[in-house]
Parts: C-alpha cells; structure tokens; sequence
C-alpha cells in the first residue's frame, strides 16, 4: 500500500509535470501557425530584443501571447468551476454545461450584442458582456438553487438544470431569428468557442476577475473538503452552509460568465478535467485537487486552442468540437479504470 510520503510525493510531481507541459504547449503555441517564429525570436521579442523581421513582434505581442494567456486563464476557471459544482451538488456529472448556465450566459451575451447594436452601439465594452454573462449565468443558477431546496432527487435536478438550458437555448434561437446577417454572423462565430482575437484589455479583464477568484476558491479548500461529509458534519465544523452555498455559487457563476463573455461557451473542460485529475492524482483532498484541477484545466485548454487552430489549418474549428472529441474519451477510459476511494 502506498505510504502517505510516497503518494504527497507522486501527487506533487505530477502537478510539477503537468506545470511544465504548460510551458511546453505555450512556447508552441506562441511559435508555430501561419508563419513560423523560432524560440530564440521568441525569447528575444519578449524581452525587448530586436529580431531579423519586424513583423514577427506584432504577431507575437498582439495576436499570438495576450491568446495563449487567455487559454492558461480559459481552462483553469472552466475546470475549478465544474469542480466546485460538483462538490456542491455532490453529483460527478455536473458541469455549467448541464446545468444550463453556459446556455443562460449565451442568451444574455445574445442580448447584449445583438440588442447593443440594434440600438445602435458600434462596440460594447468588456463589462458589458460580462456583466450580461453573468446575470444569464447567476439566473439559472437561482432558478437550479432554488430547485435544490425542493427537490431532494438529484436525477430530477440535473433534468430541471437541462430543461433551464433549453427554454435559454429556444430564446436565443428567437433572438437569432429577428438579426440581420453581419449581426448573426459575429453572434455564431462567438458562440462556436473560440479563444482568437483576444485583446490586452480583455486579457487584463480576465486575469483581474479570474485570479481572485481562483485565490478565494483555494481558501475554501477545507469547507470544501468538510462538505464531502455531508452537511451535518459540515455544520459540526462550525461551517454556516447558508453563507457557505452563496459563495460557492458565486465563484463558480463568476468564473463560468468571465469566459462565457468572451470566449464563448466551451463544454466539457468543466466535467472532464475534474474527473481525469481526481483519478490521476487518487484523492478526493480539495488541497490538492484545486491547484491540479487548476493546472490541468490550463493544459487541456491550451492542447485544444492548439488542435484547433492547426489540425486543418488555415480553417480553425471550434474550440467545443476539439474539448468533447478529446475529454470524452479519456474521461471514458478513466472511469473503466477507476480504482476504489477515487469518487467525489
């Protein structure tokens, strides 16, 4: 049986592996695409260095870096807020996905963008698609909570969550019937998913609302672990569920709206990498599921972004469509193979 040194020990090099496959896919990702950029460019330009062309700079600082950045930050709020969902719901198969408050970010994100520019505005600003991701996502989530305090089934939850998403869904396809074409086209593309065209601003947004909220969801770690015991045993801790339920759902509404609003709905990355890391590192301990959820969720991500754009370049399929092809087996595979004491 393994000693609790060994496995601290085999945990903590995994998260190291997987930090430096970060780094890996990310220099990658940075050098290869329409044109090529070496890594010596690339070392160079970013610290300020001139390079043989000039063209290999903007690429670099303006298209190529502030994506991968948004990727790292995409991927790891996805993963950490279909965990949390997960612990709160203590359902395995619960992502933002299923419970309809992806659809509900995409409907208010539809009336943002396509009501904005029928009144007549030429650009919307970042707060503004966060801000209708974010009331779309925090909707659902009221209408699935308040669900929760009535409906002890999970199965029936879990339906009364997909049946949320498609009353959403039916909305925006209403919406969608009523907008012209240049608007319809920039509302699809976005709702396909897609980390391109990622601006500094947005990336700043980004990291300025995301790393808050990973840093709070860390502090948690401990109420989250007393949760996996139940509730009573959580109140023994002296745990305020009341108080404890609202923040909980509001990390994961916030982190699920901040790349809703921008990327657009991604599936998947929130129920696969929670499953594959919980396996893979054999604990249910919040303390070290977190941080790994966190690492995981950036490197599946960034895999992804990188199929994506490459695989039948110089078309770049939806970022969605790369998620499901490639978690959906893994988590298949992982859960076959399950050992014993691995289950939320």
């Amino acid at each position: 049986m393994e000693s609790i040194k060994n496995r601290k020990a085999r945990q903590i090099s995994i998260l190291v592996l997987i930090l430096g496959a970060i780094v890996v896919i990310s220099v990658y990702s940075i050098s290869v695409g329409s044109i090529n950029i070496s890594i010596p460019d690339i070392l160079s330009i970013l610290s300020g260095k001139a390079v043989a062309d000039d063209t290999f700079g903007p690429i670099i600082m303006n298209i190529r870096l502030p994506r991968t950045l948004a990727t790292i930050m995409g991927g790891a709020c996805l993963a950490l807020s279909g965990l949390l969902l997960q612990i709160f719901f203590k359902n395995p198969i619960v992502e933002p996905y299923i419970l309809g408050i992806s659809s509900g970010a995409t409907l208010f994100v539809g009336l943002v963008l396509l009501g904005g520019f029928s009144f007549g505005l030429k650009s919307l600003p970042p707060m503004g698609l966060f801000t209708g991701a974010f009331l779309g996502a925090m909707l659902v989530m009221v209408v699935v909570v308040f669900a929760a305090q009535k409906v002890k089934n999970i199965t029936t939850l879990l339906i009364i969550g997909m049946m949320a998403g498609f009353i959403c869904n039916a909305f925006t396809s209403i919406l969608t019937a009523f907008a012209d074409k240049e608007q319809l086209h920039g509302f699809v593309m976005w709702s396909m998913g897609s980390f391109s065209g990622f601006s500094w601003p947005q990336v700043q947004f980004l990291y300025g609302i995301g790393c808050p909220m990973i840093i709070l969801a860390f502090i948690l770690s401990k109420p989250l672990n007393a949760m996996l015991f139940g509730e009573n045993y959580a109140i023994s801790m002296g745990l305020s569920m009341k108080k404890f339920r609202v923040i909980v759902i509001l990390i994961a509404s916030v982190l699920t709206a901040t790349i809703t609003a921008f990327a657009g709905p991604i599936s998947f990355v929130g129920l696969a990498v929670p499953h594959m890391v919980r396996i893979t590192l054999g604990t249910s301990d919040n303390r070290i599921l977190i941080p790994g959820v966190i690492l995981a969720g950036a490197l599946m991500t960034g895999v992804c972004d990188l199929i994506a754009r490459m695989i039948l370049s110089p078309v770049e399929l939806p970022l969605g469509v790369i998620t499901a092809l490639i978690g959906a087996p893994i988590v298949v595979y992982l859960l076959v193979h399950k050992t014993k004491g691995n289950e939320l």
